[in-house]
């Protein structure tokens, strides 16, 4: 359904969009490109990964409609940037759909699986601080694969990467809210590359879109998350922004919790805390960490948390995951994607902003 859609789209793009499809073995990818027909090229080439996890369907629905807000295929949801304007400073690439293989199985009504055929997490398996997982993580739900890129979904996406050599980079997830940026590996270390121009964006798009948790990464409440995709674009590649978003989060009582307790977090010194250079992974916000941890993130110290136990599919109530991690009453679906496709624009139009008006500090690997 998301390859046809995709292909309907680009064929009704005035032009400007087109899809081709990378295999490996027996996995097909497929990769949108969006580009404004001009004789100017983009300043900003911003690449989208949806779907890694395959029980979080509202990340491709939100990549999908995306796709149609740029095309004109549906309005432009409410105090968006004109697509027009947007794409004469940037083009895109949308992987719509990162894992295809265990997402039939998830519209079939496996609805917690979250790694690939092979029960690897693809979000674990980019060869940047990369770590052998053992038996016991296997058990807690945590899989990084044989070797670094030992899947062929994580092969295909790193060639289209390669290829594209974006400016920004966005994976997108759901599971609770949060918008990250470098480093999640561990809590030691903070992006120093572009890091204010990285957090000035992420706290435009949090105030108008999400109002949660916002910054590096860290290892929150004290669980390194090595082998991550944006850890890996922001080390082995020239991208100026490189972030990975959490979208959606259970039922509206659940959200309105999480912001609040934010919100208070912040009043409390957070803000401060992170003005300073403080990752998510500092003790001042452990104890919202726990309350609402990171599917992202992953926790190993939250065995006992029914939130945990929901992410790493130790719950095996197929309805409450689907619940959990994505939007099942039209309403509330509409609002996400309407809203996310709006943060996509503004991420874009400020990351394009940035880019022309200040000069990028020379780039350095790990």
């Amino acid at each position: 359904e998301i390859h046809q859609e995709a292909k309907r789209l680009a064929n009704n793009c005035q032009g400007m969009a087109s899809v081709r499809t990378l295999n490996v073995g027996d996995v097909a990818i497929d990769v949108v490109r969006v580009r404004a027909q001009q004789t100017v090229p983009p300043t900003n080439r911003a690449f989208l990964l949806f779907g890694e996890h395959s029980r979080e369907l509202i990340s491709p629905e939100s990549g999908l409609h995306f796709l149609r807000v740029l095309c004109g295929d549906v309005p432009l949801p409410p105090g968006a940037p004109e697509p027009a304007s947007v794409l004469r400073n940037t083009e895109f690439e949308l992987v719509l759909n990162g894992n295809p293989q265990s997402r039939r199985h998830v519209e079939a009504g496996q609805y917690c699986l979250r790694d690939n055929p092979h029960g690897v997490d693809l979000n674990r398996n980019w060869d940047v601080n990369w770590q052998q997982t053992d038996d016991d993580d296997h058990e807690s739900g945590l899989n990084s694969g044989r070797w670094p890129f030992s899947e062929p979904e994580t092969q295909i996406v790193k060639q289209l990467i390669i290829e594209f050599a974006p400016t920004t980079f966005l994976s997108v997830h759901s599971g609770t809210l949060g918008l990250y940026m470098p480093w999640a590996y561990d809590d030691a270390h903070l992006a120093q590359r572009n890091q204010k121009s990285m957090m000035q964006l992420l706290k435009e798009v949090d105030g108008a879109h999400c109002q949660c948790p916002f910054g590096a990464a860290g290892k929150e409440v004290g669980y390194d998350c090595p082998g991550t995709s944006v850890d890996w674009v922001f080390a082995h590649t020239n991208a100026s922004y490189s972030f990975a978003w959490e979208i959606f989060v259970g039922d509206d009582d659940m959200e309105k919790n999480l912001r609040e307790r934010w919100a208070e977090k912040v009043r409390e010194g957070g803000q401060m805390l992170m003005q300073t250079g403080a990752h998510l992974g500092h003790r001042f916000f452990h104890d919202f960490f726990q309350q609402h941890p990171s599917d992202f993130i992953h926790h190993a110290s939250l065995a006992n948390s029914s939130v945990t136990l929901l992410q790493t599919g130790e719950i095996d109530e197929e309805e409450d995951c689907l619940e959990f991690f994505n939007p099942t009453t039209e309403e509330r679906y509409r609002n996400e994607v309407e809203n996310w496709s709006a943060a996509y624009l503004d991420m874009a139009v400020h990351a394009a902003a940035i880019t022309r008006s200040s000069s990028q500090e020379p780039f350095n690997k790990l």
